[in-house]
């Protein structure tokens, strides 16, 4: 199983940047892929997730006004679109997997696997994001 993350980079505060997560080795469909981030000294934060059966998603209340998951499921990827980016932004961010349990999920499976990013059963080296004011 691989996750690969890429994307990240530095950039001014308000800028933008936009992370891909190419997944292999697992039946795509059947996961909710997601991005969790961590900075240095501080705990996981789970970010955003996607529920690649049907697409539903979820972001945490600290960027769901900035950033917007999203997949193709043709090319195995999930996106992170991150705008507005502030300095408290700044960590690596991982991209992750969890097996579903029902293919079609509810929105609330979704929320727990988005606020519990210790439960992912995979997850990828990550990609650093700074954000500088």
């Amino acid at each position: 199983v691989q996750l690969v993350a890429s994307g990240g980079g530095l950039v001014q505060a308000g800028g933008s940047l936009r992370l891909s997560c190419k997944v292999s080795g697992i039946a795509f469909n059947e996961y909710a892929i997601g991005w969790f981030r961590q900075a240095p000294g501080k705990e996981r934060e789970g970010v955003s997730c996607i529920s690649s059966s049907d697409g539903k998603t979820y972001s945490a209340d600290s960027v769901k006004d900035r950033f917007t998951i999203s997949s193709d499921n043709a090319k195995n990827t999930v996106y992170l679109q991150m705008n507005n980016l502030k300095p408290e932004d700044t960590a690596v961010y991982h991209c992750a997997a969890e097996r579903l349990m029902y293919l079609i999920p509810s929105i609330n499976t979704i929320i727990e696997v988005t606020e519990t990013p210790r439960e992912y059963d995979y997850w990828g080296q990550g990609t650093q994001v700074t954000v500088s004011s």
